[in-house]
């Protein structure tokens, strides 16, 4: 039978063994095994403190080269879009940069007509049927032209086409829809929430530049992106057109008006604007659009044909 005492004698080892343990350990950790620690410590921390800083000089180089295109865009832009009237669509995912857009067209002295925000509600699959109906009850009582919305079911194709009708100008001979009219249309969209208006539009648009962002990512990415194709479209039935995009691949407008040969020849792409050099080349994008009637694929993407586009002198 054990006692007490074997007890007594079986923890004594069990701590006496820990104690031995501890300082065996301590005597190994101090020696070769602790110094090559330390030495892949403190070289962790010398890689570290590199990369911080090579993170801090591309951010100072990434300033300066936005500093570099705001003075050249100084130089560069007055005077090329002199008299030139332009309408601004913004996408629900292109609202960042949509402000910094507008004052780089206001510097090429372009007659901003107007800036449209489509709202979230726009895009909404969910709501296709109620903007069916509501382009048929926003027009009715006014003159706007209807003959050729399309007639193929999708709410936000056919709401496009009659802004697009309204805000832009109509072909040559085309009656010209008067201000009222406009106006009446805007506000039956802005009073179901489905775009707001900055300050008021004062007069039809000779070319749109669309400002977009990354595609979307919900349940719903599929039908969204594809409504947002279906924006452009509709803009680019009527006037010259340039997206004003951030990125160029994952489905975006820009990544889809670059993939399609028929919309690459008409719509051009920026897919950097929400940069200042991205800013800066939309407003020359929108000059060879409404100068030259050229489109063409800008940015720093690997489906963009240069940096930026080659007016004449």
């Amino acid at each position: 039978m054990i006692n007490f005492r074997y007890h007594v004698v079986s923890l004594t080892a069990v701590f006496l063994a820990l104690a031995i343990g501890l300082v065996v350990g301590t005597a190994a950790l101090n020696g070769p095994v602790a110094d090559s620690l330390k030495e892949r410590v403190n070289g962790l921390s010398n890689q570290n403190q590199l990369m911080r800083q090579q993170v801090n000089d591309m951010q100072e180089e990434l300033a300066r080269e936005e500093e570099f295109a705001a003075e050249i865009a100084e130089v560069v832009l007055p005077g090329k879009l002199t008299g030139k009237r332009v309408l601004v669509v913004s996408l629900p995912t292109g609202r960042a940069h949509t402000e910094n857009v507008v004052k780089m067209l206001q510097l090429a002295g372009a007659d901003v007509t107007g800036r449209i925000d489509l709202q979230d509600k726009f895009i909404d699959p969910d709501n296709s049927n109620d903007l069916l109906e509501l382009a048929v009850n926003a027009a009715r009582p006014t003159s706007a032209p209807t003959g050729d919305l399309p007639g193929n079911g999708h709410g936000v194709e056919t709401s496009s086409a009659l802004l697009a009708n309204v805000l832009l100008d109509r072909a040559p001979g085309a009656t010209p829809v008067s201000e009222a009219d406009r106006r009446a249309v805007l506000a039956a969209y802005t009073n179901a929430n489905y775009l707001t208006t900055e300050d008021k539009v004062t007069a039809a648009a000779e070319a749109v530049v669309v400002v977009s962002g990354q595609p979307y990512v919900d349940k719903d990415a599929g039908p969204k992106d594809e409504s947002v194709v279906k924006v452009a479209e509709q803009f680019d039935r009527t006037g010259a057109i340039v997206v004003a995009g951030t990125g160029s691949a994952g489905g975006n407008l820009v990544a889809v008006v670059r993939g399609d040969p028929v919309l690459a020849q008409t719509i051009s792409t920026v897919d950097n604007a929400n940069t200042v050099q991205g800013q800066l080349v939309t407003s020359l994008a929108l000059v060879q659009q409404v100068n030259d009637k050229k489109a063409g694929q800008y940015g720093v993407g690997d489906n963009a044909s240069s940096l930026l586009p080659r007016l004449p002198r």
